[in-house]
């Protein structure tokens, strides 16, 4: 058997959490969602831009999925360190963050430059006024994929610290959403890589925004 999971959109296209699918021999990856498809007509037009995680971590194009391995499908995305990390805080909560928690994990006495990004819950988006957002994320892949995306800005951009902190549930307009947090010896070095933080953070943490209207209506962002 193989456990399947879905995720934010996915969960809704396919009408359950989670399920388990018998698998007698191993599959290729885009065999396995060919069948997924097969079995949630209303996922498969969808199936070509979502993403694949087994046992807790990004697949492949050319992954195989075998009897016993748990499969999450996830639509398309809207810790400590030692002392030597440049990654100094990555983390996903369901609790309001701190923009004092993100300036203190990163500043230290060679820093000449600290910039923080803050992204705010705003009262409308595409010219439709927003009442909330549901953030959702696959949290311990969130966690793990945010700080790859650290590890390797302070790769581009030698000298940096960073951290960023991502919250889930529901949020207000006004709450914040997101900290990214960069120092470095010059601002524009702290510039630059909290600006790459922010964007790949967008491009590939499985992190989704679900839009709600003052009417109740609501739909999945990106999808």
């Amino acid at each position: 058997m193989v456990h399947v999971r879905y995720h934010a959109a996915a969960r809704e296209l396919a009408g359950t959490r989670e399920e388990e699918l018998e698998l007698d021999a191993p599959l290729a990856a885009e065999a396995f969602v060919a069948t997924l498809g097969e079995r949630h007509p209303p996922l498969r037009p969808y199936l070509a831009r979502m993403r694949l995680a087994v046992n807790g971590d990004f697949a492949p194009a050319d992954a195989t999925i075998a009897p016993g391995d748990r499969v999450d499908v996830m639509p398309p995305v809207a810790g400590g360190s030692g002392a030597d990390d440049p990654v100094k805080l990555a983390a996903v909560r369901d609790a309001p963050l701190s923009l004092d928690e993100a300036f203190g994990a990163v500043t230290h006495a060679s820093a000449g430059g600290v910039c923080l990004f803050t992204g705010v819950v705003r009262d409308h988006a595409d010219g439709k006024a927003v009442a909330r957002l549901d953030y959702e994320a696959y949290a311990e892949l969130a966690t793990k994929e945010t700080r790859r995306v650290l590890a390797k800005v302070a790769e581009e951009v030698p000298g940096v610290r960073l951290a960023a902190v991502h919250r889930v549930g529901e949020l207000q307009v006004g709450d914040l959403a997101v900290v990214v947090a960069a120092s470095a010896a010059h601002r524009d070095e702290a510039f630059r890589a909290c600006r790459l933080a922010i964007d790949r953070i967008k491009e590939t943490v499985p992190i989704w925004k679900k839009e709600w209207g003052p009417g109740g209506e609501a739909h999945w962002v990106n999808l």
